[in-house]
């Protein structure tokens, strides 16, 4: 039984108004994405949220590629 993970790691930021952006952008390029954000006081301190912590961008491995490629003309 293979474990491995089907996921790789894209890209972190730090906006989380940036990582829903880019998710939009590679979901329209067909690349499936996931989220993962770590911070502290979300809840607490909505407004400065991003300021609190990172969005790590996931994207299939197979589409790894793919998605650097698209990740290059994001942030151009």
């Amino acid at each position: 039984m293979n474990d491995e993970m089907k996921y790789a790691l894209l890209v972190e930021l730090t906006s989380r108004l940036e990582a829903d952006l880019l998710e939009s952008y590679l979901e329209a390029n067909d690349i499936d994405t996931e989220l993962f954000q770590e911070s502290v006081g979300q809840n607490a301190f909505p407004v400065t949220m991003d300021l609190l912590g990172h969005v790590q961008v996931f994207v299939p491995k197979k589409k790894l590629k793919q998605a650097m490629k698209l990740l290059e003309n994001f942030s151009t």
